[in-house]
C-alpha cells in the first residue's frame, strides 16, 4: 500500500473513532494512535468493522461491558483489558 493511501485509511479511520461520546472517544482514537499500526491486517480489518457499528452498540460492550458479537472477540482482546464476548 502505498503511503498516500495508508494516510488517507488513517484519516479515515481516525474520523470514524470521534463519535462524539467521550467514553468512546477516549477508547478509540488513542489505540488508534498507539496500536492499530501494530496489528496484523486480519486485526486491522477488525478493528474497521468494529468502528463501523453503531455508538449506541460500542458504548455497550467498551463501556457497559455487555457482550459483544464472537467476530470482535480478537480485536476486543487488543482493544480491552477485559473479556468483552460471548
Amino acid at each position: 500500500m502505498s503511503t498516500a493511501n495508508a494516510d488517507s485509511d488513517m484519516g479515515r479511520l481516525r474520523w470514524r473513532c470521534r463519535r462524539g461520546l467521550k467514553e468512546l472517544d477516549v477508547l478509540l482514537l488513542p489505540f488508534l494512535e498507539t496500536a492499530y499500526a501494530g496489528l496484523s491486517p486480519a486485526l486491522q480489518n477488525d478493528f474497521a468493522a468494529l468502528i463501523a457499528e453503531e455508538d449506541v452498540d460500542l458504548l455497550d460492550w467498551l463501556v457497559n461491558g455487555l457482550p459483544a458479537p464472537v467476530t470482535y472477540a480478537a480485536i476486543l482482546g487488543h482493544l480491552l483489558p477485559r473479556p468483552a464476548c460471548v
